[in-house]
Protein backbone atom coordinates (compact mmCIF):
# COMPACT_ATOMS: atom_id res chain seq x y z
CA UNK A 1 0.00 0.00 0.00
CA UNK A 2 2.76 2.48 1.09
CA UNK A 3 2.28 5.99 2.45
CA UNK A 4 2.00 9.50 1.03
CA UNK A 5 5.63 10.31 1.75
CA UNK A 6 6.88 7.01 0.34
CA UNK A 7 4.89 7.57 -2.86
CA UNK A 8 6.23 11.10 -3.21
CA UNK A 9 9.79 9.88 -2.62
CA UNK A 10 9.27 7.50 -5.55
CA UNK A 11 8.38 10.49 -7.74
CA UNK A 12 11.48 12.36 -6.55
CA UNK A 13 13.72 9.40 -7.29
CA UNK A 14 12.23 8.93 -10.77
CA UNK A 15 12.73 12.54 -11.88
CA UNK A 16 13.96 14.92 -9.19
CA UNK A 17 14.09 17.94 -11.52
CA UNK A 18 10.51 17.68 -12.83
CA UNK A 19 8.22 20.58 -11.92
CA UNK A 20 6.12 19.83 -8.82
CA UNK A 21 4.38 23.02 -7.68
CA UNK A 22 4.31 26.71 -8.52
CA UNK A 23 2.52 29.96 -7.73
CA UNK A 24 2.94 33.43 -9.19
CA UNK A 25 6.19 34.00 -7.31
CA UNK A 26 7.99 30.68 -7.09
CA UNK A 27 8.24 27.24 -8.63
CA UNK A 28 9.75 24.10 -7.13
CA UNK A 29 10.92 20.84 -8.61
CA UNK A 30 10.10 17.58 -6.85
CA UNK A 31 13.50 17.57 -5.14
CA UNK A 32 13.18 21.21 -4.11
CA UNK A 33 9.71 20.60 -2.67
CA UNK A 34 11.10 17.72 -0.63
CA UNK A 35 14.01 19.86 0.60
CA UNK A 36 11.74 22.77 1.54
CA UNK A 37 9.46 20.34 3.37
CA UNK A 38 12.50 19.02 5.23
CA UNK A 39 13.56 22.57 6.08
CA UNK A 40 10.18 23.14 7.74
CA UNK A 41 9.99 19.67 9.29
CA UNK A 42 13.30 20.30 11.04
CA UNK A 43 11.63 23.13 12.98
CA UNK A 44 8.84 20.95 14.33
CA UNK A 45 9.13 19.65 17.90
CA UNK A 46 10.25 16.04 17.96
CA UNK A 47 7.47 13.54 18.42
CA UNK A 48 4.59 15.89 17.52
CA UNK A 49 1.72 13.88 16.09
CA UNK A 50 -0.79 16.51 14.95
CA UNK A 51 0.13 19.76 13.25
CA UNK A 52 -2.23 22.61 12.41
CA UNK A 53 -1.79 24.37 9.06
CA UNK A 54 -3.15 27.96 8.84
CA UNK A 55 -1.57 29.70 5.86
CA UNK A 56 -2.21 31.67 2.71
CA UNK A 57 -2.26 29.42 -0.33
CA UNK A 58 1.25 29.20 -1.75
CA UNK A 59 4.14 26.89 -2.58
CA UNK A 60 5.17 27.19 1.08
CA UNK A 61 1.75 25.97 2.24
CA UNK A 62 2.11 22.77 0.21
CA UNK A 63 5.63 22.28 1.55
CA UNK A 64 4.31 22.72 5.11
CA UNK A 65 1.75 19.96 4.61
CA UNK A 66 4.48 17.64 3.36
CA UNK A 67 6.64 18.74 6.30
CA UNK A 68 4.03 17.53 8.77
CA UNK A 69 3.74 14.21 6.94
CA UNK A 70 7.54 13.96 6.65
CA UNK A 71 7.75 14.29 10.44
CA UNK A 72 5.30 11.42 10.84
CA UNK A 73 2.44 13.69 11.93
CA UNK A 74 -1.09 14.28 10.65
CA UNK A 75 -2.07 17.75 9.51
CA UNK A 76 -5.23 19.68 10.38
CA UNK A 77 -5.93 22.40 7.77
CA UNK A 78 -7.80 25.63 8.49
CA UNK A 79 -8.15 28.82 6.49
CA UNK A 80 -6.98 32.08 8.14
CA UNK A 81 -10.38 33.68 7.49
CA UNK A 82 -12.26 31.04 9.53
CA UNK A 83 -13.83 32.39 12.76
CA UNK A 84 -11.28 32.36 15.57
CA UNK A 85 -13.43 30.34 17.96
CA UNK A 86 -14.13 27.74 15.29
CA UNK A 87 -10.39 27.30 14.71
CA UNK A 88 -9.76 27.16 18.46
CA UNK A 89 -12.37 24.41 18.82
CA UNK A 90 -10.77 22.37 16.01
CA UNK A 91 -7.26 22.74 17.42
CA UNK A 92 -8.36 21.74 20.91
CA UNK A 93 -10.46 18.74 19.86
CA UNK A 94 -7.72 17.50 17.51
CA UNK A 95 -5.14 17.94 20.29
CA UNK A 96 -2.97 20.20 18.16
CA UNK A 97 -0.04 21.80 19.95
CA UNK A 98 1.93 23.00 16.91
CA UNK A 99 0.68 25.43 14.27
CA UNK A 100 2.50 26.18 11.01
CA UNK A 101 1.43 29.64 9.94
CA UNK A 102 2.42 32.88 8.24
CA UNK A 103 3.92 35.71 10.26
CA UNK A 104 0.80 37.85 9.89
CA UNK A 105 -1.27 35.27 11.80
CA UNK A 106 1.29 34.32 14.45
CA UNK A 107 -0.34 36.23 17.32
CA UNK A 108 -3.79 34.63 16.99
CA UNK A 109 -3.12 31.48 18.99
CA UNK A 110 -0.25 32.22 21.41
CA UNK A 111 -0.91 29.04 23.42
CA UNK A 112 0.19 26.96 20.43
CA UNK A 113 3.79 26.55 19.34
CA UNK A 114 3.83 28.70 16.21
CA UNK A 115 6.19 27.71 13.39
CA UNK A 116 6.52 30.75 11.11
CA UNK A 117 6.79 30.03 7.40
CA UNK A 118 6.85 33.10 5.17
CA UNK A 119 6.80 33.48 1.41
CA UNK A 120 10.20 32.84 -0.12
CA UNK A 121 11.48 30.73 2.77
CA UNK A 122 14.95 29.57 1.78
CA UNK A 123 15.80 25.89 1.47
CA UNK A 124 18.31 24.83 4.08
CA UNK A 125 20.53 21.79 4.09
CA UNK A 126 18.86 19.95 6.93
CA UNK A 127 18.99 16.36 7.98
CA UNK A 128 15.54 15.16 8.89
CA UNK A 129 15.56 11.88 10.69
CA UNK A 130 13.26 9.55 8.78
CA UNK A 131 10.11 8.93 10.75
CA UNK A 132 8.60 5.48 10.72
CA UNK A 133 5.80 5.65 8.17
CA UNK A 134 2.82 3.34 8.41
CA UNK A 135 -0.15 3.28 6.06
CA UNK A 136 -2.46 3.03 9.08
CA UNK A 137 -1.22 6.37 10.44
CA UNK A 138 -3.46 9.41 10.11
CA UNK A 139 -2.68 11.69 7.19
CA UNK A 140 -5.10 14.48 8.07
CA UNK A 141 -8.19 15.44 10.05
CA UNK A 142 -10.76 17.32 8.00
CA UNK A 143 -13.59 19.17 9.71
CA UNK A 144 -17.12 19.10 8.30
CA UNK A 145 -20.36 20.60 9.58
CA UNK A 146 -21.86 18.69 12.47
CA UNK A 147 -25.52 18.04 13.26
CA UNK A 148 -24.89 19.13 16.87
CA UNK A 149 -23.85 22.61 15.76
CA UNK A 150 -20.16 21.88 16.26
CA UNK A 151 -17.86 20.80 13.42
CA UNK A 152 -16.78 17.17 13.43
CA UNK A 153 -13.32 15.98 12.49
CA UNK A 154 -12.99 13.12 9.98
CA UNK A 155 -9.78 11.14 10.52
CA UNK A 156 -8.26 9.92 7.24
CA UNK A 157 -5.27 7.59 7.00
CA UNK A 158 -2.34 7.36 4.61
CA UNK A 159 -3.88 4.16 3.26
CA UNK A 160 -7.15 6.02 2.52
CA UNK A 161 -5.32 8.74 0.57
CA UNK A 162 -3.14 6.29 -1.37
CA UNK A 163 -6.27 4.29 -2.23
CA UNK A 164 -7.84 7.39 -3.74
CA UNK A 165 -4.71 8.37 -5.64
CA UNK A 166 -4.74 4.93 -7.31
CA UNK A 167 -8.43 5.27 -8.17
CA UNK A 168 -7.92 8.76 -9.64
CA UNK A 169 -4.93 7.66 -11.71
CA UNK A 170 -6.84 4.61 -12.96
CA UNK A 171 -9.61 6.88 -14.30
CA UNK A 172 -7.89 10.09 -15.39
CA UNK A 173 -4.25 9.09 -16.03
CA UNK A 174 -2.42 12.21 -14.81
CA UNK A 175 1.21 12.33 -15.91
CA UNK A 176 4.27 14.53 -16.18
CA UNK A 177 3.12 17.47 -18.29
CA UNK A 178 -0.32 17.64 -16.70
CA UNK A 179 -0.98 20.66 -14.50
CA UNK A 180 -3.75 20.65 -11.89
CA UNK A 181 -5.28 23.92 -10.68
CA UNK A 182 -5.28 24.38 -6.90
CA UNK A 183 -8.54 26.27 -6.40
CA UNK A 184 -10.26 24.74 -3.37
CA UNK A 185 -9.99 25.91 0.22
CA UNK A 186 -7.72 23.63 2.24
CA UNK A 187 -10.52 22.44 4.52
CA UNK A 188 -12.46 20.67 1.79
CA UNK A 189 -11.51 17.31 0.32
CA UNK A 190 -11.30 18.67 -3.23
CA UNK A 191 -8.04 20.14 -1.91
CA UNK A 192 -6.86 16.61 -1.12
CA UNK A 193 -7.66 15.60 -4.69
CA UNK A 194 -5.85 18.61 -6.14
CA UNK A 195 -2.68 18.13 -4.12
CA UNK A 196 -2.06 14.43 -3.68
CA UNK A 197 -3.37 12.95 -6.94
CA UNK A 198 -1.08 15.46 -8.65
CA UNK A 199 2.12 15.25 -6.64
CA UNK A 200 1.97 11.47 -6.17
CA UNK A 201 1.42 10.83 -9.89
CA UNK A 202 4.07 13.00 -11.51
CA UNK A 203 1.87 15.94 -12.52
CA UNK A 204 2.36 19.53 -11.28
CA UNK A 205 0.23 21.80 -9.09
CA UNK A 206 -0.58 25.42 -10.05
CA UNK A 207 -1.59 27.85 -7.28
CA UNK A 208 -3.31 31.11 -8.29
CA UNK A 209 -3.43 34.19 -6.07
CA UNK A 210 -6.43 34.90 -3.82
CA UNK A 211 -7.45 37.65 -6.24
CA UNK A 212 -7.37 35.23 -9.18
CA UNK A 213 -9.23 32.59 -7.21
CA UNK A 214 -12.04 35.04 -6.44
CA UNK A 215 -12.56 36.32 -10.02
CA UNK A 216 -13.31 33.75 -12.70
CA UNK A 217 -12.00 35.97 -15.52
CA UNK A 218 -8.68 36.43 -13.75
CA UNK A 219 -8.66 32.73 -12.91
CA UNK A 220 -9.07 31.88 -16.59
CA UNK A 221 -6.14 34.18 -17.36
CA UNK A 222 -4.01 32.21 -14.88
CA UNK A 223 -5.14 28.92 -16.45
CA UNK A 224 -4.24 30.12 -19.94
CA UNK A 225 -0.83 31.55 -18.96
CA UNK A 226 0.17 28.36 -17.20
CA UNK A 227 -1.41 25.77 -19.53
CA UNK A 228 -3.47 24.19 -16.77
CA UNK A 229 -4.89 20.86 -17.97
CA UNK A 230 -7.03 19.68 -15.04
CA UNK A 231 -9.50 21.44 -12.76
CA UNK A 232 -11.61 20.06 -9.93
CA UNK A 233 -14.31 22.24 -8.40
CA UNK A 234 -17.86 22.79 -7.36
CA UNK A 235 -20.67 22.93 -9.94
CA UNK A 236 -20.99 26.71 -9.68
CA UNK A 237 -17.34 27.14 -10.76
CA UNK A 238 -17.97 24.99 -13.83
CA UNK A 239 -21.09 27.02 -14.52
CA UNK A 240 -19.06 30.24 -14.47
CA UNK A 241 -16.53 28.74 -16.89
CA UNK A 242 -19.37 27.49 -19.08
CA UNK A 243 -20.77 31.03 -19.37
CA UNK A 244 -17.48 32.54 -20.58
CA UNK A 245 -17.08 33.28 -24.31
CA UNK A 246 -14.03 31.00 -24.60
CA UNK A 247 -12.81 27.88 -22.82
CA UNK A 248 -9.01 27.61 -22.34
CA UNK A 249 -7.62 25.22 -24.94
CA UNK A 250 -5.20 23.63 -22.46
CA UNK A 251 -8.00 22.19 -20.28
CA UNK A 252 -8.60 18.49 -20.91
CA UNK A 253 -10.48 17.55 -17.73
CA UNK A 254 -13.10 19.27 -15.56
CA UNK A 255 -14.25 17.46 -12.42
CA UNK A 256 -17.39 18.49 -10.56
CA UNK A 257 -17.90 17.45 -6.96
CA UNK A 258 -19.33 18.48 -3.63
CA UNK A 259 -22.83 19.29 -4.88
CA UNK A 260 -25.36 18.41 -7.57
CA UNK A 261 -24.40 19.42 -11.11
CA UNK A 262 -27.13 20.17 -13.61
CA UNK A 263 -26.96 19.84 -17.38
CA UNK A 264 -27.91 23.51 -17.72
CA UNK A 265 -24.66 24.44 -15.95
CA UNK A 266 -22.38 22.91 -18.59
CA UNK A 267 -24.18 23.11 -21.94
CA UNK A 268 -21.24 24.85 -23.64
CA UNK A 269 -18.60 22.63 -22.04
CA UNK A 270 -20.01 19.31 -23.23
CA UNK A 271 -18.24 18.16 -26.38
CA UNK A 272 -15.36 20.60 -25.87
CA UNK A 273 -13.73 19.12 -22.77
CA UNK A 274 -14.25 16.00 -20.66
CA UNK A 275 -16.55 16.79 -17.73
CA UNK A 276 -17.05 14.32 -14.88
CA UNK A 277 -19.65 14.26 -12.14
CA UNK A 278 -18.27 12.75 -8.93
CA UNK A 279 -19.76 11.65 -5.65
CA UNK A 280 -18.32 10.88 -2.26
CA UNK A 281 -18.50 12.17 1.32
CA UNK A 282 -15.35 13.33 3.14
CA UNK A 283 -15.81 10.25 5.31
CA UNK A 284 -14.89 8.03 2.33
CA UNK A 285 -11.89 10.08 1.12
CA UNK A 286 -12.81 12.49 -1.66
CA UNK A 287 -14.77 10.43 -4.23
CA UNK A 288 -16.44 7.04 -4.29
CA UNK A 289 -17.84 7.20 -7.84
CA UNK A 290 -17.31 8.91 -11.20
CA UNK A 291 -19.54 9.53 -14.21
CA UNK A 292 -18.57 11.21 -17.46
CA UNK A 293 -21.22 13.78 -18.37
CA UNK A 294 -22.65 13.64 -21.89
CA UNK A 295 -25.76 14.97 -23.59
CA UNK A 296 -27.09 11.39 -23.62
CA UNK A 297 -27.01 10.64 -19.89
CA UNK A 298 -28.97 13.57 -18.47
CA UNK A 299 -31.62 12.34 -16.01
CA UNK A 300 -35.24 13.48 -15.97
CA UNK A 301 -34.56 16.00 -13.20
CA UNK A 302 -31.83 17.68 -15.26
CA UNK A 303 -28.91 16.21 -13.30
CA UNK A 304 -26.38 13.50 -14.15
CA UNK A 305 -25.81 10.08 -12.54
CA UNK A 306 -23.05 9.95 -9.94
CA UNK A 307 -21.75 6.94 -11.84
CA UNK A 308 -20.09 3.73 -10.78
CA UNK A 309 -17.68 2.89 -7.99
CA UNK A 310 -14.05 3.95 -8.34
CA UNK A 311 -11.29 1.36 -8.26
CA UNK A 312 -11.10 -0.36 -4.86
CA UNK A 313 -14.54 0.87 -3.74
CA UNK A 314 -17.98 -0.73 -3.76
CA UNK A 315 -21.24 1.20 -3.54
CA UNK A 316 -24.55 -0.43 -2.67
CA UNK A 317 -28.06 1.01 -2.46
CA UNK A 318 -29.60 -0.60 0.62
CA UNK A 319 -32.86 -0.61 2.53
CA UNK A 320 -33.19 0.03 6.26
CA UNK A 321 -32.57 -3.66 7.00
CA UNK A 322 -29.27 -3.67 5.10
CA UNK A 323 -30.51 -5.52 2.03
CA UNK A 324 -29.36 -4.43 -1.41
CA UNK A 325 -32.17 -3.05 -3.54
CA UNK A 326 -32.96 -3.78 -7.21
CA UNK A 327 -32.83 -1.21 -10.01
CA UNK A 328 -35.12 1.77 -9.58
CA UNK A 329 -35.88 1.31 -5.87
CA UNK A 330 -34.78 4.17 -3.62
CA UNK A 331 -32.51 3.40 -0.70
CA UNK A 332 -29.51 4.66 1.23
CA UNK A 333 -26.17 4.89 -0.57
CA UNK A 334 -23.66 2.79 1.41
CA UNK A 335 -19.94 2.77 0.63
CA UNK A 336 -17.36 0.01 1.17
CA UNK A 337 -13.65 -0.18 0.38
CA UNK A 338 -10.27 1.41 0.84
CA UNK A 339 -11.56 4.96 1.10
CA UNK A 340 -13.73 4.45 4.18
CA UNK A 341 -12.04 6.45 6.93
CA UNK A 342 -11.48 5.77 10.62
CA UNK A 343 -14.49 7.90 11.48
CA UNK A 344 -14.86 11.00 13.64
CA UNK A 345 -12.48 12.00 16.39
CA UNK A 346 -13.64 12.98 19.85
CA UNK A 347 -16.75 11.86 21.68
CA UNK A 348 -18.90 11.15 18.60
CA UNK A 349 -20.59 7.89 19.53
CA UNK A 350 -23.88 8.60 17.76
CA UNK A 351 -22.28 9.99 14.57
CA UNK A 352 -19.82 7.09 14.39
CA UNK A 353 -22.72 4.65 14.14
CA UNK A 354 -22.65 5.50 10.43
CA UNK A 355 -19.44 3.43 10.23
CA UNK A 356 -20.23 -0.28 10.37
CA UNK A 357 -17.96 -3.30 10.29
CA UNK A 358 -19.57 -5.94 8.08
CA UNK A 359 -18.67 -9.32 6.64
CA UNK A 360 -17.78 -7.45 3.43
CA UNK A 361 -15.52 -4.97 5.21
CA UNK A 362 -15.98 -1.55 6.73
CA UNK A 363 -19.04 0.33 5.48
CA UNK A 364 -20.12 3.97 5.67
CA UNK A 365 -23.84 4.75 5.63
CA UNK A 366 -23.89 8.07 3.80
CA UNK A 367 -27.33 9.37 4.74
CA UNK A 368 -27.88 10.03 1.03
CA UNK A 369 -30.71 8.49 -0.95
CA UNK A 370 -30.31 7.14 -4.47
CA UNK A 371 -31.14 4.26 -6.78
CA UNK A 372 -29.57 2.01 -9.41
CA UNK A 373 -30.13 2.80 -13.06
CA UNK A 374 -30.53 -0.14 -15.51
CA UNK A 375 -26.98 0.38 -16.81
CA UNK A 376 -25.46 -0.02 -13.34
CA UNK A 377 -24.90 3.67 -12.69
CA UNK A 378 -26.24 5.23 -9.52
CA UNK A 379 -28.54 8.25 -9.42
CA UNK A 380 -28.33 10.54 -6.38
CA UNK A 381 -31.61 11.95 -5.09
CA UNK A 382 -31.09 13.91 -1.88
CA UNK A 383 -30.24 13.67 1.79
CA UNK A 384 -32.51 11.55 3.96
CA UNK A 385 -33.21 14.55 6.16
CA UNK A 386 -34.50 17.10 3.60
CA UNK A 387 -38.20 16.34 3.98
CA UNK A 388 -40.56 18.72 5.80
CA UNK A 389 -44.29 18.72 6.59
CA UNK A 390 -46.48 21.49 5.14
CA UNK A 391 -50.24 21.46 5.87
CA UNK A 392 -49.92 17.88 7.02
CA UNK A 393 -48.31 16.73 3.80
CA UNK A 394 -44.72 15.60 3.28
CA UNK A 395 -42.65 17.81 0.96
CA UNK A 396 -39.24 16.96 -0.44
CA UNK A 397 -37.40 20.31 -0.57
CA UNK A 398 -34.92 19.08 -3.18
CA UNK A 399 -37.81 18.22 -5.52
CA UNK A 400 -39.07 21.80 -5.35
CA UNK A 401 -35.56 23.09 -6.01
CA UNK A 402 -35.15 20.73 -8.97
CA UNK A 403 -38.32 22.07 -10.59
CA UNK A 404 -37.11 25.65 -10.18
CA UNK A 405 -33.69 25.01 -11.68
CA UNK A 406 -35.18 23.28 -14.71
CA UNK A 407 -37.06 26.46 -15.67
CA UNK A 408 -35.70 28.57 -18.52
CA UNK A 409 -36.56 31.59 -16.37
CA UNK A 410 -34.10 30.63 -13.63
CA UNK A 411 -30.31 30.51 -13.76
CA UNK A 412 -29.75 29.37 -10.18
CA UNK A 413 -32.06 28.52 -7.29
CA UNK A 414 -31.88 27.43 -3.69
CA UNK A 415 -34.89 26.47 -1.58
CA UNK A 416 -34.55 26.81 2.17
CA UNK A 417 -36.86 25.06 4.65
CA UNK A 418 -37.90 27.31 7.54
CA UNK A 419 -39.86 26.95 10.77
CA UNK A 420 -41.99 29.73 12.27
CA UNK A 421 -42.70 30.51 15.95
CA UNK A 422 -45.58 28.06 15.92
CA UNK A 423 -43.19 25.30 14.81
CA UNK A 424 -44.85 25.12 11.38
CA UNK A 425 -42.69 24.60 8.30
CA UNK A 426 -42.56 26.79 5.22
CA UNK A 427 -40.17 27.34 2.30
CA UNK A 428 -38.23 30.32 0.94
CA UNK A 429 -36.97 30.18 -2.65
CA UNK A 430 -33.85 32.21 -3.46
CA UNK A 431 -33.64 32.66 -7.22
CA UNK A 432 -31.20 34.15 -9.72
CA UNK A 433 -33.24 34.97 -12.85
CA UNK A 434 -31.87 34.05 -16.26
CA UNK A 435 -32.81 37.51 -17.56
CA UNK A 436 -33.84 40.87 -16.15
CA UNK A 437 -37.49 41.67 -15.54
CA UNK A 438 -38.58 38.09 -14.86
CA UNK A 439 -41.92 38.32 -13.08
CA UNK A 440 -42.73 36.32 -9.97
CA UNK A 441 -46.11 35.40 -11.47
CA UNK A 442 -44.34 33.76 -14.41
CA UNK A 443 -42.24 31.65 -12.04
CA UNK A 444 -45.19 30.52 -9.93
CA UNK A 445 -47.31 29.81 -13.01
CA UNK A 446 -44.48 27.58 -14.28
CA UNK A 447 -44.26 25.76 -10.95
CA UNK A 448 -48.00 25.12 -10.87
CA UNK A 449 -47.58 22.96 -13.98
CA UNK A 450 -45.42 20.54 -11.95
CA UNK A 451 -46.26 20.97 -8.26
CA UNK A 452 -49.37 21.13 -6.14
CA UNK A 453 -50.06 24.48 -4.44
CA UNK A 454 -48.74 23.51 -0.99
CA UNK A 455 -45.38 22.61 -2.56
CA UNK A 456 -44.82 26.09 -3.99
CA UNK A 457 -42.58 28.19 -1.71
CA UNK A 458 -44.40 30.80 0.32
CA UNK A 459 -41.68 33.42 -0.25
CA UNK A 460 -39.38 34.22 -3.17
CA UNK A 461 -36.20 36.32 -2.92
CA UNK A 462 -34.48 37.54 -6.09
CA UNK A 463 -30.69 37.66 -5.98
CA UNK A 464 -28.00 38.64 -8.48
CA UNK A 465 -26.07 35.52 -7.49
CA UNK A 466 -26.21 32.87 -4.79
CA UNK A 467 -23.68 33.49 -1.99
CA UNK A 468 -21.17 30.66 -1.65
CA UNK A 469 -19.19 29.63 1.40
CA UNK A 470 -15.54 28.66 1.54
CA UNK A 471 -16.44 25.13 0.44
CA UNK A 472 -18.19 26.37 -2.71
CA UNK A 473 -21.67 25.51 -1.50
CA UNK A 474 -24.57 27.89 -0.92
CA UNK A 475 -23.81 29.96 2.18
CA UNK A 476 -27.07 29.63 4.08
CA UNK A 477 -26.02 32.17 6.71
CA UNK A 478 -25.44 34.82 4.03
CA UNK A 479 -28.93 34.50 2.54
CA UNK A 480 -31.49 37.17 3.48
CA UNK A 481 -33.51 35.86 6.38
CA UNK A 482 -37.23 35.71 5.64
CA UNK A 483 -39.39 35.22 8.72
CA UNK A 484 -43.06 34.33 8.55
CA UNK A 485 -45.15 36.63 10.71
CA UNK A 486 -47.28 34.75 13.20
CA UNK A 487 -50.45 36.24 14.60
CA UNK A 488 -50.24 36.97 18.31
Amino acid sequence: MSTIIEKFMTQVNENKDALAVFDNERNLSRKELLLLADTIAARLPKGCKRVGIMMNHSVEMIASIFAALRAGAAYIPVEPFFPKERIRYMMEEAEVSVLITNREYADRFPKLTNIIVDKGLAIEETAVGDAEYDEKDLAYILYTSGTTGKPKGVSVTNANVCHYVRAFCNEFHPACGDIMLQHSVCSFDIFVEEVFTTLLSGAALAIPSDEERADVKKLIGFIKRNNVTMLSGFPYLLQEINDLPEIPKSLRLLISGGDVIRASYITNLLGKVEVYNTYGPSETTVCASYCRCTKDNVLEDGTFPVGKSVLGTEIKVMDEEGKELPDGEVGEICIFGGGVSNGYIGNRFEENKAFVNTANGRMYKSGDLGYYLPDGNIAFLHRKDTQIMIKGKRVEVSEVENILTKSELIKQAYVAPKVDDNNLSYMVAYVVPEKENVKLADITDYMKDYLTDFMIPEYFVELKRLPLNANGKVDKMALPNVLRKVAA
